[in-house]
């Protein structure tokens, strides 16, 4: 790992992009790569350079950072012989922030020994990042984390370690089940107030003062205490994410994963659904 880190940056959509920018901001000598050129155009006039290609990406990052959708998408980007890690010298580190099964990012680590995976998944959305507040959750080696800091400080408050590589995204995991099971609870909550004639602005006061707050009943507070508006804007993700829990925790079906299913069967989504996202 060179002393001045090279860092690498795919996936500059609204979570991503802000990501990158802050990093570039930082002074970082920063590379990006995008599928579409004039995704990458922006980040070219802050200052980025723009790779040809994705084994272009790889050899000019110490620190390759990835925030795609999908696990599919995050073998595309990395894998083969035109893939970035192709092209990235042995003792790099691939900082995988895209929400994927934690087994993948173990593959990884083992089929490419020379290079540091570390897995980071992010929370709290492009604004978050772009104020420094996003909170990032990392499995992997310590002294590789602490090698990358610099970099992930950039847009991370906090920057939490959770074990072993894999960990960061069983948090993840975990933080997106609960979530998706409390916005069924929340918009239960609101229906069974309009029907015993509670006011809901003020049950919404309640929800977030009292002992039983939670985003999630912000989110169904702010919209029209249903649940259709965050399965337009998410649904999709969450389900994958739900049934990303379930294959890891297999045969075992929690009752946090009955309460998340419930909530997706309200959006009209199962847990398979999305998972190709």
């Amino acid at each position: 790992m060179s002393a001045v880190l090279r860092v690498g940056f795919v996936g500059l959509g609204s979570q991503g992009g802000p990501m990158a920018q802050q990093i570039i901001d930082a002074g970082f000598a920063t590379t990006v790569w995008a599928r579409r050129p004039e995704q990458a155009a922006p980040f070219a006039a802050r200052g980025a350079a723009v790779a040809p290609d994705k084994a272009g990406l790889g050899a000019a990052s110490d620190v390759l950072c990835v925030c795609v959708v999908a696990d599919a998408d995050l073998d595309a980007v990395l894998r083969g012989p035109e893939g970035a890690l192709a092209g990235m010298a042995p003792g790099g580190t691939v900082v995988v922030h895209s929400t994927v099964h934690p087994e993948t990012c173990r593959r990884l680590q083992t089929d490419f020994p020379g290079l540091h995976v570390l897995d980071a998944p992010v929370s709290g959305g492009g604004h978050k990042a772009a104020s420094r507040e996003l909170l990032v959750m990392v499995g992997g080696p310590v002294e590789v984390l602490e090698r990358c800091r610099p970099v992930l400080e950039t847009f991370a408050g906090p920057l939490l370690h959770l074990g072993p590589l894999g960990a960061g995204l069983e948090a993840k995991l975990l933080n997106n089940a609960v979530f998706t099971a409390q916005l069924g609870l929340a918009a239960d909550a609101f229906a069974i107030a309009v029907d015993r004639g509670l006011d809901p602005q003020a049950l919404a006061t309640v929800l977030r003062a009292g002992s039983g707050r939670s985003y999630a009943a912000d989110i169904v507070a702010g919209g029209d205490h249903r649940l259709q508006g965050m399965a337009d804007v998410a649904g999709q993700l969450l389900a994958k994410d739900v049934n990303l829990l379930r294959e890891l925790l297999a045969p075992r079906c929690p009752g946090l994963l009955g309460a998340a299913d419930s909530t997706l069967a309200t959006m009209g989504l199962t847990a398979t659904e999305g998972t190709e996202a």
